[in-house]
C-alpha cells in the first residue's frame, strides 16, 4: 500500500493493540488527517544534516540505550579519522 501522503511504501505496524498501516518516511498512520505537508527528508538526510558534535551525541545516546557504554568523544574520534 502507498502512502497517501508522501507516495512511500507503507509497512504494518503491528505492535499495537489494533494493527495499522504506517509510513516511516513521514510518520503517517492508517486513518489519520494528513495535515501539513510530508518532510521532503528522510530520517538518514536529517542525520547527515546533523554536525559532527550533534551526530556524536546522537549516535552515543542511542548506544547507550542500548547498552554498549560508548561516549560521544569515542565517537567524534572515529568520525574523524578516515577509513583506511
Amino acid at each position: 500500500m502507498k502512502c497517501p501522503r508522501c507516495g512511500a511504501e507503507m509497512t504494518l505496524d503491528s505492535h499495537r493493540k489494533i494493527p495499522l498501516m504506517m509510513c516511516y518516511e513521514c510518520g503517517y498512520i492508517e486513518g489519520r488527517n494528513m495535515e501539513g505537508e510530508p518532510s521532503p527528508n528522510s530520517n538518514f538526510a536529517r542525520l547527515k544534516g546533523l554536525n559532527l558534535n550533534e551526530t556524536a551525541a546522537f549516535l552515543s545516546a542511542g548506544l547507550l540505550s542500548a547498552g554498549m557504554e560508548v561516549d560521544a568523544k569515542r565517537i567524534v574520534e572515529w568520525l574523524m579519522n578516515p577509513a583506511k
